[in-house]
């Protein structure tokens, strides 16, 4: 068990079980947020919690990290009466149960031992404690309605079904005040289970159909809002004996959310649907669907009366449905569906030039405006964004990366460009430089200065990516992996070169990038704006233009060698703007 520093006297006044999960770190942070003591029950390190916490800037100071285990009698706490701190656990006056396994293919087993067994072994634990308030414990939204069936409905649904009235009995033989929350698919970062992987589908070309028909209702609720929710339970004395189903009514049937998803990401939307009951005899491998998922999937309402009179007196109100879930799909596909972290700061999808375009950072008052080059995209630049120690706007370029395709490159910057109000280092790699150059020749009063990183158009000609001998046609059936070995690069950093038409539009790029060398040449020799141009020793430009050299570095400095290239725009950035504010737009 770990404990941490209460920073008061106070003693301990709810504590969180499963307070690492996704659910219940939410639940942490706004019980923190409502300057309550809280006992965060987690089975391993807290590590995880804590800096998930810190991220998000919650004061942890009336935090306490326990280490438990609720699949065991007494939840792994009875014989550590001698641990400095615990004895304060028996002030707790609410408890809250967030813990489950929440996953597809569980055995039996696995499935009744967190969700059932550990159900009840918290029902038994709070109602040992002398001033119990309440206990809350979140269960599911189809658990009402026929059997338990762990054949048909599958080891997730059907436990977390036998738990909600195992749990309701329990708690009525040992006189337990309990409330139970019925919620829905609760959105938000970190949730990237169910209905997540449909957007990952979606937004992988790999969803042609959905299932069912037009009628079908996967209900959502927004993460944040269903915290407060969980919250404000046992302050209320009406809500002990009751239970709630949490979800959005006002949530688009399933065409029409995948539909608004598939629009907020600039990807097609299927246009067809396969009835559930042939969904269901096909092999999974055609399908690509975990059998346990259809039973998800159907037209059934819900009586959310309660809950939503109950948040009226709360004071609750649930975000715009539509815009919860697009800054959820932004979660995603920030994330890479949980394969990587999402970016620091602001990230997003916007409107730029008519193309739904990947946005990260400072729209308005950037110091540095970042475009990469091929085939990597705006992340590229996290490790120099970081070291920079200033504002800084990076966007996919349109039909690379996360961004959906323009018209015209050369109006898709200017209108990236519209909102910002500074006057900005515009920074180009490779591909990315032409349109800074163009950028910053027709608008030299919008610009600061101007650097070039790894200019195509002043290396030698090739027919290839880069020096390191990657021949383009290559790209439609390389791997990842494979591709990025060879260009020297960690397979992350081409995450999204995989998605339909992503290659053909790269190898288009490179075309007419080759094809503007000649102007961007002449370009750079007319424009008035002060240019930088860096370049690595193992991949120089050509002829005798001056240039600024990183030692080692290749043609992607900016994630081979990021303190160097830094170290370069910030120089360039300090010429610039030598005064300490930065001149705003006239």
């Amino acid at each position: 068990m770990t404990i941490g520093p209460l920073g008061s006297a106070d003693p301990i006044d709810s504590i969180v079980f499963g307070a690492a999960g996704f659910i219940g770190r939410s639940l942490v942070a706004e019980l923190l947020r409502q300057r309550r003591r809280v006992a965060a029950a987690v089975r391993g390190p807290g590590d995880r919690l804590t800096s998930w916490l810190a991220a998000r800037e919650v004061d942890t100071s009336g935090l306490t990290v326990v280490t438990t285990d609720i699949t065991v009698p007494g939840l792994g706490l009875e014989g550590q009466e001698e641990l400095e701190g615990l004895e304060d656990l028996e002030q707790v006056r609410d408890v809250y149960n967030t813990a489950a396994r929440f996953a597809f293919g569980l055995s039996v087993e696995e499935a009744r031992s967190a969700n059932v067994t550990g159900a009840l072994n918290v029902v038994d634990w709070a109602a040992a404690r002398p001033g119990l308030r309440r206990l809350v414990h979140i269960s599911g939204y189809r658990v009402s309605g026929g059997p338990v069936d762990y054949r048909g409905e599958g080891a997730y649904e059907a436990s977390k079904k036998e738990a909600d009235g195992a749990v309701r009995v329990r708690a009525r033989e040992l006189g337990v005040p309990l409330t139970i929350a019925n919620p829905c698919t609760v959105i938000g970062p970190g949730q990237f289970v169910g209905l997540a992987s449909m957007v990952e589908d979606l937004w992988c070309g790999r969803l042609p159909a959905l299932p069912g028909g037009p009628d079908i209702f996967l209900p959502v609720v927004d993460g944040d809002y269903f915290a407060r929710f969980m919250a404000a339970l046992p302050v209320h004395e009406e809500t002990a004996g009751k239970a709630y189903w949490v979800l959005d009514d006002e949530t688009p049937n399933l065409p029409e959310l995948v539909g608004l998803i598939a629009g907020h990401l600039g990807v097609p939307a299927p246009r067809l649907s396969i009835p559930l009951r042939v969904v269901r005899r096909l092999p999974r491998a055609l399908t690509g669907t975990d059998p346990e998922t259809l039973s998800f999937i159907s037209t059934d309402r819900y009586d959310t009366a309660p809950a939503l009179e109950f948040a009226e007196r709360a004071g609750l109100r649930m975000p715009p449905v539509g815009e919860a879930l697009r800054r959820w799909a932004d979660d995603l596909v920030g994330a890479r569906f949980g394969r990587g972290l999402p970016p620091r700061g602001p990230y997003g999808f916007r409107g730029v030039a008519g193309s739904r375009t990947w946005v990260t950072g400072e729209r308005e008052s950037p110091e540095y405006v970042l475009l990469h080059g091929l085939p990597v995209d705006a992340d590229s630049w996290e490790g120099v964004r970081d070291l920079l120690g200033a504002p800084v706007l990076a966007a996919d370029l349109p039909g690379l990366g996360r961004s959906a395709p323009a018209r015209s490159l050369d109006d898709w910057t200017a209108d990236l460009m519209v909102p910002v109000r500074t006057r900005p280092v515009l920074v180009g790699h490779s591909l990315g430089c032409g349109p800074a150059l163009r950028y910053a020749a027709a608008r030299p009063e919008r610009v600061a200065a101007v650097v070039l990183v790894a200019p195509a158009f002043l290396q030698a000609p090739s027919g290839r990516l880069s020096r390191s001998g990657v021949a383009v046609p290559m790209l439609r059936g390389m791997s990842r992996e494979r591709l990025g070995s060879s260009l020297g690069l960690p397979a992350d950093a081409i995450t999204d070169l995989r998605r339909p038409g992503a290659a053909r539009r790269v190898i288009g790029a490179m075309r007419t990038a080759h094809a503007a060398r000649e102007e961007l040449r002449g370009l750079l020799d007319r424009i008035e704006v002060p240019v930088t141009i860096v370049a690595g020793s193992e991949d120089p430009i050509a002829g005798d233009r001056p240039f600024t050299e990183i030692e080692g570095a290749g043609h992607h400095p900016q994630l081979t060698h990021p303190e160097e290239l830094a170290r370069v725009l910030r120089a360039v950035g300090e010429r610039a703007h030598p005064e300490p504010s930065r001149s705003a737009r006239g």
